[in-house]
């Protein structure tokens, strides 16, 4: 129940990188950080959750995108 994450930053900004449930709930705090230009990856593991639809939602600067997710154990 663990997934990898990856992300580019094209310029130097402030990364947050958070999961939340169906619900709009905060379940993780990934990234919370300054970050430098380049290509990450960040692991997650679901294995404290239950199988279900998440979200996870990045904002770098003025950039925010929120995905979708399905956990299967």
């Amino acid at each position: 129940p663990s997934t990898t994450i990856k992300f580019s930053i094209p310029d130097l900004h402030f990364v947050t990188l958070k999961v939340y449930d169906m619900l709009g709930r905060e379940l993780a705090t990934l990234v919370n950080e300054e970050k430098l230009p380049g290509n990450y990856e960040v692991k997650f593991n679901g294995s404290n959750l239950s199988s279900g639809v998440y979200f996870y939602r990045m904002q770098a600067g003025n950039f925010v995108n929120t995905k979708k997710f399905i956990l299967m154990k």
